[in-house]
């Protein structure tokens, strides 16, 4: 666990020093759970943006994307459910006056068993090596077997007990768990009890004519209420999805982990609207498409893993999580959710207006279902930065620290260095960097060593740099050396533009999928 802390703090540490994310108002002391990226981790958050909408959009005929506002009326919030039932459980520690998510508290308990449970097949595969048959293991070893058990009773008496309201319940199991505040060990503990999420506001020139809105606490209604224009404007028939990027807010009490559970966040969305009867195929699909997305960036099949939900929000007949393997243990990246037509049907109630399609194949007029997927995306920075962020020992002994991202989604694709800044290798290097930036996002270093100059594009994920010496003058060739491997080689200055494109065009990853 200790080793765990010292990863996420050097995580924090390092998206601080480079660029990447910054303490939001820091010069006034910040505010709680909120983050500015920098210039870099605007970069990473841009790109992969751009792969997901690419991926999405760009390479499905029947998927068009939308953004919508984020003040919207407030009997939106009404029609789905967030204004009576978007609520965290939460309970209190009379000792250490610190609040926390009962679920999560909950949660957590079960990740320490899974964390037993995994330990012991760790163990077993290091003993057995290749003959080991990690399903068989799994299904007959006592402990392992004991220890899913209980998690699958835990979380299944927690789901049942929030569905049905009984947060008497909830505090008796964390008392039986003996779940003690993380931070104190204390277990006095308050009732559970009940908090709305969202944040409030008004809209109007004065307070007397003001209108009570909600900042969106999802992206996902900007696309229900807009379904039929989409509809009708890009006359797809079904299934077709609506995709959309942007800002929601919630007031989350217990907001940590640093980017991974903020009060301002970025989801990306895609609904998915599909004929009656045909939902769960379709939700199956979206699943493995889903996850097979994810594994194309390269982070290892291992890091990942479907949790399908015992507590099923009031919406979905079907939902699963993709979960990834954080620093501090697996949680959830992205949610497959299965809809029915809760949400337009309950548009079309509180609206008065039909938000139904024809269809022709079967000649009747339906309210589609939907199938939702739904990734934070402030997440996916956290997970593929705390992945890809390593520290290596090098032959001769010294340390290197390296952001090894996928080159795609690289914030910076090359570095033009001039070896140094005197006998005109400043002005070679500058008509490099003019030449390259059309295609592609450059920095200009002449300050410091090379060497120094190269182990701070390996701190920002640089997957080139490119360096210009006296030889350049001569030949016009330059150095080009990659990140992960750290080789070098003479390359014409003629060429540059097509090595990089090859290594960092999204068709990398596009053509995985």
């Amino acid at each position: 666990m200790a080793k765990q802390e010292d990863v996420f703090k050097k995580v924090i540490s390092h998206a601080k020093e480079y660029g990447f994310i910054f303490p939001s108002s820091e010069v006034y002391d910040g505010l709680s759970a909120i983050y500015d990226y920098g210039q870099n981790g605007v970069e990473l958050k841009n790109n992969i943006k751009q792969y997901w909408w690419k991926a999405m959009v760009q390479l499905n005929d029947n998927i068009v994307g939308i953004d919508s506002a984020i003040f919207m009326h407030p009997t939106i919030w009404k029609a789905s459910g967030h204004v009576d039932a978007f609520n965290d459980p939460l309970i209190d520690n009379k000792d250490s006056k610190k609040r926390f998510r009962a679920d999560v508290l909950i949660e957590d308990y079960c990740a320490k068993l899974e964390d037993k449970a995994q330990k012991e097949i760790d163990k077993a595969k290091k003993r057995f090596g290749d003959s080991f048959d990690e399903e068989q293991f799994v299904a007959t070893n006592p402990r392992v077997v004991d220890y899913r058990q209980r998690q699958k009773d835990i979380l299944s008496r927690m789901a049942k007990s929030l569905d049905n309201d009984d947060l008497a319940d909830v505090k008796a199991l964390i008392e039986e768990l003996e779940i003690a505040d993380p931070e104190t060990g204390s277990r006095n503990w308050t009732e559970v009890r009940q908090f709305n999420l969202m944040f409030g506001t008004k809209l109007g020139a004065s307070a007397e004519a003001a209108t009570d809105l909600y900042l969106r606490p999802e992206t996902a209604q900007g696309i229900f209420v807009n379904y039929l224009n989409v509809q009708k404007t890009s006359r797809h028939k079904l299934p077709f999805g609506i995709a959309q990027i942007g800002k929601a807010f919630r007031n989350e009490i217990v907001a940590r982990q640093f980017i991974f559970r903020m009060r301002e966040f970025e989801q990306m969305e895609m609904q998915y609207f599909v004929a009656p009867g045909t939902e769960l195929d379709f939700y199956e699909q979206w699943k493995e498409k889903r996850m097979n997305w994810h594994l194309s960036m390269g982070l290892g099949k291992e890091n990942y893993k479907f949790h399908d939900h015992e507590k099923l929000a009031h919406y979905a007949n079907a939902a699963a999580d993709i979960e990834f393997k954080f620093p501090f243990g697996f949680k959830e990246l992205e949610g497959i959710h299965s809809r029915t037509d809760f949400d337009l049907s309950a548009h079309e109630k509180f609206s008065g207006r039909k938000l139904q399609y024809f269809d022709p194949e079967r000649n009747e007029s339906y309210v589609p279902y939907v199938v939702e997927t739904s990734v934070g995306l402030d997440r996916l920075f956290l997970a593929l930065f705390s992945h890809c962020l390593k520290d290596e020992t090098l032959e001769d002994g010294s340390e290197r620290t390296v952001l090894s991202l996928p080159p795609a989604l690289a914030p910076v694709k090359a570095a033009i260095l001039p070896l140094v800044k005197k006998d005109g290798l400043g002005e070679y290097a500058e008509k490099i960097f003019n030449d390259l930036k059309y295609d592609f996002n450059l920095i200009y270093e002449e300050k410091d060593s090379i060497g120094k100059r190269y182990r701070r594009n390996d701190a920002i994920g640089t997957p080139f740099c490119i360096t210009v010496d006296h030889d350049t003058l001569n030949d016009d060739t330059v150095t080009l050396r990659y990140r992960d491997t750290m080789e070098q080689e003479r390359v014409p200055v003629s060429e540059l533009r097509r090595i990089i494109d090859e290594k960092v065009n999204f068709r990398n990853l596009l053509k995985q999928l």
